[in-house]
């Protein structure tokens, strides 16, 4: 939704793409009407899953109230469990099209000629939020405010940590498991 909004050039969108620029968080009371806002929609009646939401304390209350009110509780949160130095390796590796949106992995997923799209030929970029200087300001910023919610989704008895190394499908794999067992 955020990037969406910075993409689009929307109010918020423009308030927020400097603050994704440098790594850092977007202020809690937009990014927390947003999301209530979208959970207004009638769309997700039937249940929904957020990524990357909440990343603060403020945030995760602000949640907590806006499902409270709807009667809605949280089934699962999942943490995914992944050393600092692999995840630098995959977000720094990340290359898009800014023509038709392919995505590549300089390692993973590397394209057939090096920085080119092998879908429409155009050329392959990296975000500016994968630069390593940033990526790294993104994981002091996780660890202060981030990491307090996994003993908030403890004591709640809804958090899961999955180990996030390996491949896709195997990662992929480990959380269908778990969320198939918090339905029973």
């Amino acid at each position: 939704m955020l990037r969406a909004a910075i993409r689009e050039g929307t109010p918020l969108g423009l308030q927020a793409k400097s603050v994704v620029e440098r790594g850092g968080l977007v202020p809690d009371t937009l990014i927390s009407a947003m999301m209530e806002e979208r959970l207004q929609a009638e769309d997700v009646n039937g249940g929904f899953i957020l990524d990357g939401f909440p990343r603060t304390m403020a945030q995760a209350e602000s949640l907590d109230r806006v499902l409270a009110g709807r009667g809605i509780a949280i089934d699962r949160v999942i943490n995914l469990a992944v050393p600092e130095e692999e995840i630098a390796e995959r977000l720094t590796g990340r290359r898009s099209c800014a023509r038709c949106g392919a995505n590549f992995h300089v390692r993973f997923k590397p394209p057939r000629r090096d920085g080119v799209c092998d879908s429409c030929g155009g050329p392959l970029s990296q975000r500016a939020d994968d630069a390593l200087d940033v990526i790294q300001a993104r994981l002091r910023v996780y660890g202060e405010q981030t990491a307090p919610l996994l003993d908030h989704y403890r004591r709640q008895g809804v958090l899961a940590d999955v180990d996030g190394r390996g491949a896709q499908d195997e990662v992929t794999e480990r959380i269908v498991r778990i969320l198939e067992c918090s339905g029973e």
